[in-house]
């Protein structure tokens, strides 16, 4: 499997423990999507998500990066991503509505993972993708090492 057969959509919650955490699996998953390893998708209502959490005053209080460099990393980020239109609304029948447009993003471009910190309420939906993995960030870089190997640093 070469590393670009993983298509991924990163929820909002592990960009922002990317950005808040120096360590973990988040900044990991950020890192791959960056360097261009995996592939990120982005639709219009997940890129309105991340302009909103992104400009909500306290959210990214403890991230060491100035406002500017943020701005800048979410640029590089959006740079490498896949936009991917959504056509057809799924509703999954998620316990939060507002998650719906992930699985429905994540359908939309034949994503292998839904990396996200919210697995319980993602996985608990009413209609399912058997193809598709809701997976942690550390769930996801597990797989990844045991598919690509330990080269991920």
């Amino acid at each position: 499997m070469s590393s670009m057969d993983e298509t991924v959509v990163v929820d909002t919650n592990v960009m922002i423990a990317a950005l808040i955490s120096a360590g973990g699996g988040s900044r990991a998953v950020l890192r791959l999507c960056l360097q261009r390893r995996c592939q990120a998708l982005m639709g219009q209502a997940l890129f309105a998500e991340y302009e909103d959490v992104f400009g909500r005053a306290g959210m990214l209080d403890r991230c060491p990066l100035s406002p500017k460099e943020r701005d800048e990393l979410l640029d590089a980020f959006l740079s490498v991503c896949d936009w991917t239109p959504v056509f057809f609304l799924w509703r999954p029948n998620l316990p939060d509505e507002g998650d719906n447009h992930l699985i429905e993003l994540a359908v939309a471009g034949q994503a292998t993972s839904l990396i996200t910190h919210n697995v319980r309420d993602l996985r608990s939906g009413e209609l399912r993708f058997p193809k598709l993995r809701i997976e942690t960030p550390n769930e996801f870089l597990k797989r990844w090492r045991t598919d690509h190997g330990n080269d991920d640093d």
